[in-house]
């Protein structure tokens, strides 16, 4: 079952994709970060996976301020270029003011237990990996964010348990980058990082190009045994 949720902020408001599991219960969130491709159909079956694990998800519209209702295909080679320009122009910090709204209205959403887990992947996996620095939901889980090595200064931030995914051979995060990452991740005991030998980044988006069935169901096992403990 899903649904739209509004968010207000201080300059505007925008809207989540929202999708409850089918038995009515208390049950905790988890907030599903888009890719560049805004809150498309990969994301939405992402949101949809965890309502019918028992979660109530939501996956917010990051891009709302420059194009909002953003809903993408990798398989287009026009909206490669319009997702990138809209990453390209992105206010990172006020990406994640928005998240935290998403987060404090996640606690008293209707039906919700009142703990809240943030996941992403690509531009939201760094989104997720600098809301774990910087917001104040219970458990965090990045898949391959772009640009975390940038950010590597914040891991120290971090006091919430954070899982992250990260592709060996991932084109957009590079070996030298990879090293940064795992070097300042090392020194926090609230971070995870765990590494998939011979993959691609996106290797856990649902149909892509580049989607490993034997790693993503690994990650995505270690996630979901990560939120159970943690939700």
């Amino acid at each position: 079952m899903s649904e739209t949720l509004t968010i207000t902020v201080a300059d505007g408001n925008f809207n989540c994709y929202v999708a409850r599991p089918s038995e009515p219960a208390s049950a905790p969130v988890i907030i599903v970060l888009q890719e560049i491709f805004g809150v498309n159909a990969g994301i939405r079956s992402i949101a949809d996976a965890y309502a019918a694990k028992g979660y109530i998800a939501l996956a917010p519209d990051l891009f709302w301020r420059a194009d909002p209702g953003l809903y993408l295909s990798e398989d287009q080679p026009g909206d490669w270029a319009r997702g990138f320009a809209l990453y390209s122009a992105y206010n990172f910090d006020g990406g994640v003011a928005d998240i935290a709204a998403v987060v404090a209205a996640a606690r008293t959403l209707s039906g919700a237990s009142g703990k809240v887990g943030v996941t992403g992947y690509c531009l939201g996996g760094l989104m997720t990996y600098l809301s774990a620095a910087r917001a104040h939901a219970d458990a965090f889980v990045a898949y391959y964010g772009g640009g975390t090595e940038k950010y590597a200064d914040e891991a120290g931030k971090v006091a919430r348990p954070l899982l992250y995914h990260l592709a060996e051979e991932d084109e957009y995060i590079g070996k030298q980058a990879q090293a940064t990452i795992s070097a300042a991740f090392s020194a926090n005991p609230h971070i995870t990082l765990h590494s998939y030998p011979g993959c691609n980044h996106a290797f856990a988006r649902p149909g892509g190009n580049h989607y490993d069935s034997a790693a993503a169901t690994l990650a995505n096992a270690r996630t979901d045994n990560f939120f159970k403990q943690h939700l």
